[in-house]
């Protein structure tokens, strides 16, 4: 794509929140240089399958962008930076908290440098107590509110497998810097856009907060759990929606032989004929949303009476083909 073309960025980070924020904005058609200490980002020698090459973690999330190393703690180095900047359109950086301002480059200097400057930080944390603390993927995913809600009832807090934590703040901070590109347009001037990752977790997890402020009303009748106390409780699987939805097994019963299904009121029917029980389409006690919705277990199970007899990929097919909302378990090397 094009749709940044011109615009130079000056990449700053390292790992994978910052760096996978700088890819998207290469991708859109950026000129991205990463600027790497001398010894080069950490991620090109973590994990490496293959000895004395870039690790594959480091390059799919650097790939598309130039390159330099530049020593900032030397003054040849500092002046090679303020170069750079004066003639760029963002900086991004995700080092700690006031790491930046000890390299002598603060945000009112760099304003002084480039007045159309767009600042970009990446932080663990937003301003209070827990400012100075690092944090990675998971830590980010405990502290915004994920982990506390994904799993099972009666098992510990889970992380995802999904990067919420890292590559979804790199999707919060490209918003932001999108934006700031913008305004820039009829302001004429840069600004500063910071990110912390808690928060970037605790907006994507914002559908369990609306369910929090819920629980104030009674418990959840669409949660399968038994119990429920003063915080929203793991539930598994369910959809935590409008719609319920479940993941059932399929033959021949191997780690990802399941298929996610979504039940919609008007979806039943087909269901019910689909699976061999074509009476609970027009039963009472199964006809409606509200009647199914104390005994979604049950329901549930029924499903997986019939997807147990067929593979996932026959099953998926038979309800797309009814157009009820299914997906398989795919593992990433299919």
């Amino acid at each position: 794509m094009s749709a940044l073309d011109g615009v130079r960025i000056l990449d700053m980070t390292h790992v994978q929140s910052g760096p996978s924020a700088t890819q998207i904005l290469a991708w859109l058609g950026a000129d991205v240089v990463k600027l790497e200490a001398p010894t080069g980002d950490i991620t090109r020698q973590q994990l490496r399958d293959i000895p004395d090459v870039d690790s594959l973690y480091f390059t799919m999330l650097n790939c598309n962008k130039r390159s330099i190393t530049l020593n900032m703690k030397s003054e040849q180095g500092k002046e090679l930076f303020i170069d750079m900047v004066q003639n760029a359109d963002v900086l991004v950086e995700n080092f700690g908290p006031g790491a930046v301002d000890r390299m002598g480059f603060t945000w009112d200097r760099l304003q002084e440098l480039n007045p159309r400057l767009i600042y970009a930080s990446i932080k663990g944390f937003g301003e209070g107590p827990y400012t100075h603390y690092k944090a990675y993927e998971v830590v980010a995913q405990a502290m915004g509110g994920s982990m506390s809600t994904t799993g099972f009832e009666d098992g510990p807090p889970l992380a995802t497998g999904a990067q919420i934590g890292d590559s979804g703040t790199g999707m919060h901070a490209v918003a932001g810097i999108l934006a700031a590109l913008v305004q820039r347009n009829s302001t004429g001037r840069g600004q500063r856009v910071t990110v912390a990752m808690q928060h970037a977790v605790l907006n994507l997890c914002r559908v369990k907060l609306r369910d929090q402020q819920r629980l104030a009303h009674g418990p959840l009748a669409e949660y399968p759990n038994d119990e429920f106390g003063e915080d929203v409780p793991r539930s598994g699987n369910a959809s935590g929606g409008g719609q319920p939805g479940w993941a059932v097994r399929c033959a021949p019963g191997g780690p990802n032989d399941w298929i996610y299904v979504i039940v919609q009121p008007v979806g039943w029917a087909p269901i019910a004929n689909l699976i061999g029980r074509p009476e609970l389409a027009e039963d009472p006690e199964w006809a409606t949303p509200k009647a199914r919705l104390p005994k979604l277990d049950k329901m549930f199970q029924l499903i997986e009476e019939w997807s147990s007899r067929l593979s996932k990929w026959d099953a998926l097919a038979q309800l797309n083909a009814l157009n009820v909302p299914a997906g398989r378990s795919s593992p990433p090397r299919s």
